[in-house]
């Protein structure tokens, strides 16, 4: 069923937001301050391309000053935009009964690009 899922949700806006990250990772990894900001947009980029049998869970060094402090400078940089860009596409996708569970990626996707460190992604299988 996430299979099926996954090809679905690339045609509802699983693409756009994949390219979007992709493309906040390769020009944060151009700069050596930017590697760690540029990784986790990797990660977030591959989750949004394929996020059905996915979830997302807290790392044991998530509570440390670091993390904090990486997610503060991510949000305010970046985590804003790509979040307002997950919720369009969840106000889009939630309109129909078809589409909610595409919406429910979305704002999962949402609440992680505003604050993606101290997280890691595991399959659910």
């Amino acid at each position: 069923m996430s299979l099926l899922g996954n090809i679905l949700w690339i045609i509802f806006g699983g693409l756009f937001t994949c390219v979007e990250y992709l493309v906040a990772g390769i020009s944060l990894c151009c700069t050596i301050i930017g590697i760690p900001w540029g990784l986790q947009a990797f990660k977030l980029g591959i989750l949004s391309l394929l996020p059905f049998g996915s979830e997302v869970v807290d790392t044991p060094a998530s509570d440390g000053a670091l993390p904090l402090v990486a997610n503060i400078v991510w949000l305010v940089v970046w985590g804003w935009g790509i979040a307002l860009t997950h919720l369009l596409f969840a106000g889009l996708c939630g309109i129909t009964v078809i589409g909610i569970p595409f919406a429910l990626q979305h704002w999962k996707l949402a609440k992680l690009a505003l604050w993606p460190f101290g997280k890691d992604i595991r399959d659910r299988s």
